[in-house]
């Protein structure tokens, strides 16, 4: 075996060690999910970074570069963006709000504020929460896949069966404090892969005297164009389809736990500038890593390898063995650090929102914990289910996971913000807007004659965010009439 493939099981290891230290620590539901808000600025930056860029970052990203070329450079600017406006809009203000009413998920948070004695928050939110992680999750699963196929060349379902199984096991163990402490060390091990492969990628095609420019006109002139060669309207799709990934950020559940968990609300800011330094640099990088890729391979490498595997290729072909280990690893580690959030997103929307909440449930926190790893067990072989299926019909991982993106931020950025923001907001604009984000997302991500005019991302967002304003506004004319 070569050292980059030990470095890389020892990595493995390493995890299963960290939820095995951390088992006994989670003796509460709130030790469990949010690590008993005890969160440090470092801790809680790095642990949101690492989470909010998955595999897709790692693997789908540059591959979208070599596949889009410049085109993608819009989805670069939009992500930074994103991040930047969900650190300044939803943090701090999330933070307060949520001990303030003394609640653990953000469907209980939704519920409280409103109070909802319907119930119709708390359950519409667990429902889409399980629904889309369910696909987001099976991403990840899909790229350990890809990334162990890289590194080991084994079959795609065995490196995916791998990565579940850690994931799995290390959550189920250690909860959000294993879970956050990991992605200390994950979040650094991205940023370093992220700036580092990019520059050596660069000083071997100057040595070697290529330009960046040559292989995106041989792959093709859409690739050179910073519109995909459209103009008019088609032109100005490209654009917002890019920027439109920012909006996502507003509404990620497994990205406002962090909020939720940090020790105190003036360590935000801190935690805020940590997490910028760390997304300008590192988003930038993975698309300059698929544009090193295209020239280093050529355009016609591409047209038999999947492009999604160019970071792994591109990290052993030019660092030591040792380094490329330790960066692989760093591609899993996105993968891992989103993954093992949206498990326990999941689990809570199930235990604590549905079970214990909405069915009223009254519960130990020892039987709470237990049935929390129950949980995510099965959501995790859920998962797994769609990740194979996923692999057998060919889908990529770009694909999934903006379908689950466009989902989750949809329906509860808009709530969120103006929940945040807005004084007029009501019960059933939140309700108009939770079901609009869900439903236009669904509709719009397969009807391609919807996808041809403006990406699901946009138009979902666009959609919910008025309902919620013209529903709580009728609302509120009603209640005064």
């Amino acid at each position: 075996m070569s050292l980059t493939g030990i470095i890389f099981i020892l990595y493995l290891l390493f995890l299963l060690g960290v939820g095995v230290w951390t088992f006994r620590m989670n003796k509460t539901q709130e030790d469990y999910l949010l690590a008993g808000r005890k969160l440090g600025p470092w801790v809680t930056a790095f642990s949101e970074r690492a989470s909010g860029e998955s595999a897709w970052l790692l693997l789908a990203l540059p591959g979208a570069a070599i596949s889009v070329g410049l085109g993608e450079s819009w989805a670069v600017i939009g992500i930074i963006l994103g991040i930047i406006s969900s650190w300044f809009l939803i943090a701090k203000r999330l933070r307060e709000e949520t001990k303030k009413y003394d609640v653990l998920t953000i469907p209980e948070y939704l519920h409280r504020r409103f109070q909802d004695h319907t119930n119709i928050i708390r359950l519409f939110s667990a429902l889409i929460i399980s629904f889309f992680f369910a696909f987001y999750v099976s991403a990840q699963f899909h790229a350990s896949g890809k990334v162990l196929h890289t590194l080991f060349n084994i079959p795609h379902f065995y490196g995916i069966t791998i990565g579940a199984a850690v994931i799995i096991i290390y959550t189920l163990m250690g909860g959000f404090l294993a879970v956050a402490w990991t992605d200390l060390l994950q979040g650094i091990l991205m940023f370093c892969t992220l700036v580092i492969l990019p520059l050596v990628g660069f000083i071997e095609l100057q040595t070697a005297q290529q330009t960046l420019g040559e292989s995106l006109l041989q792959a093709g002139d859409t690739n050179a164009s910073f519109t995909m060669g459209k103009q008019g309207f088609a032109a100005l799709t490209v654009v917002l389809g890019g920027l439109s990934w920012g909006f996502g950020y507003l509404g990620q559940p497994h990205l406002l736990i962090r909020y939720m968990a940090i020790r105190d609300p003036d360590d935000v800011k801190r935690a805020r500038t940590i997490a910028i330094l760390w997304a300008i640099p590192g988003i930038t990088g993975a698309f300059l890593i698929g544009l090193v890729a295209l020239n280093y391979f050529g355009p016609d490498y591409f047209k038999t390898v999947d492009v999604e595997q160019a970071m792994p290729l591109l990290a052993t072909k030019l660092l030591p063995p040792f380094i490329a280990g330790l960066f692989i690893s760093g591609a899993v580690a996105a993968m891992m650090s989103t993954a093992d959030s949206q498990l326990l997103v999941s689990t809570s929307a199930i235990t604590e929102d549905f079970i214990h909440q909405f069915l009223g449930k009254e519960l130990s926190n020892k039987l709470l914990v237990r049935l929390s790893r129950i949980t995510i067990v099965i959501l995790g072989l859920f998962a797994f289910g769609l990740a194979i299926m996923s692999q057998i019909q060919g889908r990529n991982i770009f694909g999934v996971v903006s379908y689950a993106w466009s989902g989750l931020g949809s329906a509860f950025g808009p709530v969120l913000v103006l929940t945040l923001w807005w004084k007029k907001i009501t019960r059933q604009g939140v309700i108009a807007g939770l079901l609009s984000g869900f439903l236009s997302t669904v509709i719009w991500a397969n009807v391609s004659a919807l996808q041809a005019i403006i990406t699901e991302r946009l138009a979902s967002f666009v959609i919910a965010f008025i309902a919620v304003i013209v529903v709580s506004l009728f609302y509120k004319r009603t209640n005064h009439a």
